[in-house]
């Protein structure tokens, strides 16, 4: 078998075999095929595409080119729930308690941030002594003790996806839809997933602008999912402005502690709750979603799910007494006051920029390296379809330097986020359609 034949057979439109997929992603691993060459065969899939056959087994090639998790000792049906991205998306820190306090065992991989989106782990990491290394003894342990642990992505765990998203960044070949979905849908897979929810972005926050490419999308992901016996549920978000209120690592621990004591955002709160009830019926858990839903509203009025919580921080060396008094949380010595410049009501974000500035602010990594300031970040004061007047504050900028110039630039950059109109603007409903194998749904 050549490569060179491969590539030429994707690039004419041609199937390529179950064999010839593994051989390529097992070369390229091991080094055997050079990086021209799977350059040449990633643009030939950017081009010609790659049917649901195809992607299933080039995921379950990249699944199995490193670690997997056995979970097989957690007792329950493990569902694992995975974010492509978004701006002040905190539902795993909700999630991960939240379902636990439901029966459904979460044992959870998480990555870091990188630019404009957050990173899990990071955030979890603004609670001192939070710690997420564990070995596999430790999280499979913790996991059955109580339900819910999370931890960082083991260096091991599919490293062709690694090696090959690290050439398509550099060669335009990032914007692939089997390249995505076998992406995600490989590190869930080799993180030892009986069942997958999906929380796909749609809009200017997120990296699938449009409703019609996110549900593309989605619907490669819940193809390879039944493709390789792994049931897989895709909803399509709203990311057209940020999700809750809070961008910034511990602002948002903050924000997810109040939505699981039931006084957190609106949006946020029902959100998670969709999600809970989804992960709960696929967990074996619950007869139907409605039932599934008025459990998880009921885990957070009862306290069952806050208490969840303390105990998860608690298991992972954290300073639980943070859930009781916030002030244990890092934060800032400079909040600074972006007012609106005229009255009206909130008609837009950009997701994507607010998130950039906090990223600014220290809150996000721009490269690899960066130290993240766990302090920092934007708190918003108005979401759209809000009324306000002028001189009231659309956000709060928590910063830790107060040089005049550069609270001027970040307030300049803040507000320029945010349109303001004389007319009202509609929302855009939060969960715009769901994915599943018996079609789309949309909203």
């Amino acid at each position: 078998m050549r490569t060179v034949d491969l590539i030429q057979r994707k690039r004419d439109g041609l199937e390529l075999s179950r064999e010839e997929i593994e051989f390529l992603i097992n070369g390229f691993t091991n080094g055997d095929i050079p990086d021209y060459q799977m350059s040449a065969w990633a643009m030939a899939v950017f081009y010609r595409g790659m049917n649901a056959r195809e992607t299933a087994d080039l995921t379950m090639a990249m699944a199995r080119s490193g670690d997997q998790m056995d979970l097989s000792a957690i007792p329950g049906v493990k569902v694992d729930k995975h974010s492509t991205g978004g701006v002040g998306d905190t539902t795993t820190i909700v999630l991960g308690p939240l379902v636990a306090a439901l029966g459904v065992p979460v044992a959870k991989m998480s990555g870091r941030g990188l630019g404009h989106t957050g990173g899990t782990i990071d955030k979890l990491e603004a609670i001192q002594g939070f710690t997420v290394e564990r070995t596999r003894e430790q999280f499979v342990r913790q996991v059955s003790d109580i339900g819910v642990a999370v931890i960082s992505q083991s260096g091991n765990i599919t490293p062709a996806d690694k090696k090959l998203y690290a050439l398509r960044d550099v060669t335009a070949t990032v914007d692939s839809i089997p390249l995505i979905a076998s992406s995600i849908m490989s590190k869930k897979i080799a993180s030892g997933a009986d069942r997958i929810v999906l929380d796909v972005k749609t809009g200017s926050g997120a990296f699938m602008k449009t409703l019609d490419e996110s549900i593309h999308l989605a619907q490669a992901m819940v193809d390879i999912g039944e493709q390789v016996g792994r049931e897989t549920v895709a909803v399509i978000t709203n990311m057209d402005e940020p999700l809750g209120l809070a961008i910034g690592n511990a602002l948002e621990i903050r924000e997810a502690v109040d939505t699981l004591r039931g006084e957190g955002p609106a949006d946020l709160e029902a959100l998670c709750i969709q999600f809970a009830a989804y992960m709960t019926v696929l967990g074996g858990q619950a007869a139907s979603f409605e039932e599934a839903k008025d459990r998880a509203e009921q885990a957070i009025r009862d306290g069952s799910a806050i208490a969840k919580l303390k105990q998860f921080i608690h298991a992972q060396g954290g300073n639980a007494s943070i859930v009781d008094d916030p002030a244990h949380l890092p934060s800032a010595p400079y909040i600074v006051e972006v007012p609106s410049e005229s009255d009206g009501y909130i008609k837009a974000m950009d997701a994507e920029s607010l998130g950039i500035t906090a990223m600014m602010l220290g809150a996000g990594r721009a490269t690899k390296e960066d130290v993240i300031d766990m302090a920092v970040g934007v708190l918003l004061k108005k979401k759209v379809g809000d009324p306000v007047q002028a001189g009231e504050a659309l956000l709060e900028l928590h910063m830790n330097r107060d040089e005049k110039v550069f609270v001027q630039e970040m307030s300049d950059r803040a507000r320029q986020a945010i349109t303001v109109s004389q007319e009202r603007a509609e929302r855009t409903p939060l969960i715009q359609a769901v994915v599943t194998k018996q079609g789309v749904q949309r909203f």
